[in-house]
């Protein structure tokens, strides 16, 4: 009798172990990290990306909001911002609310 419960009460510690040993390995697995991109802050590249949101803007011909500038010049948001602090510090854009539009 004392046998079956040394055999029983090892059986639950090797399962207990095991399961530690499962969840220790989820909680070290690395989770999936999500892609930046990289964006180089030239003087060059900001006046590229100036470039790119003027054009936008000017083809849509009125105003829009920084997703849909970033979706029309096919630039990241980040671009986006860089391209209009570029414009707006040489006064070539107007603030509408939540819309940007030419000056």
């Amino acid at each position: 009798m004392a046998e079956k419960k040394a055999t029983a009460k090892k059986a639950t510690e090797t399962k207990a172990a095991a399961a530690k040993k499962e969840t220790v390995k989820k909680a070290a697995a690395p989770k999936a990290a999500a892609k930046k991109a990289v964006l180089a802050i030239t003087a060059e590249n900001a006046g590229f990306k100036a470039g790119d949101v003027y054009q936008a803007l000017a083809a849509a011909g009125k105003a829009l909001t920084v997703k849909e500038i970033a979706k029309a010049a096919k630039i990241s948001e980040e671009e986006t911002l860089l391209g209009l602090g570029w414009l707006f510090k040489e006064g070539k854009l107007a603030n509408e609310g939540e819309n940007v539009t030419l000056a």
